[in-house]
């Protein structure tokens, strides 16, 4: 669901009652946790956490005027859902994202490339997400996108 939002409190003052709670949690968690220098704000339309211009002048690749994404949350039609590209592009994150999850919640990984959806709030591993959150550093992530980008 698309949502109309200036800022994270925006975002979040928008979406449905029963997730606001384990919205805000999440969001604290992230920022808790996330590396020094990536930064909060709205990108396409979901709460993002991404690399400043001042960090990354290139920004991304596909927007230059956009800061380099990172990782996102939505509150979507039947989910509330996490985007974190670096598992997406980063395969040892990804294999162990997929081990550790079953330590934490009962229920089946519902997941996409990049895209952890969570159709239950009281499913959500916020222990492991805030673990998630320290495995790449801004300059980690940055040499992860360029190697990719050059290889297109």
């Amino acid at each position: 669901m698309p949502y109309e939002a200036n800022s994270p409190e925006d975002y979040i003052n928008q979406i449905p009652e029963e997730r606001k709670e384990a919205l805000n949690k999440l969001r604290k968690i992230i920022k808790n946790n996330l590396p020094k220098g990536f930064e909060e704000g709205i990108q396409y339309g979901m709460i993002g956490y991404y690399v400043p211009h001042r960090i990354y002048p290139d920004g991304y690749h596909c927007d230059p005027k956009i800061p380099l994404p990172f990782m996102s949350l939505a509150s979507q039609k039947n989910s509330i859902n996490l985007y974190h590209s670096g598992i997406y592009s980063k395969p040892e994150l990804h294999d162990w994202f997929i081990g550790e999850f079953p330590k934490h919640c009962k229920r089946k990984l519902d997941m996409g490339k990049s895209c952890i959806r969570f159709k239950k709030v009281e499913d959500i591993p916020f222990e492991l997400i805030g673990k998630l959150s320290k495995k790449l550093t801004v300059g980690e992530w940055i040499d992860i996108y360029e190697n990719a980008i050059k290889k297109k």
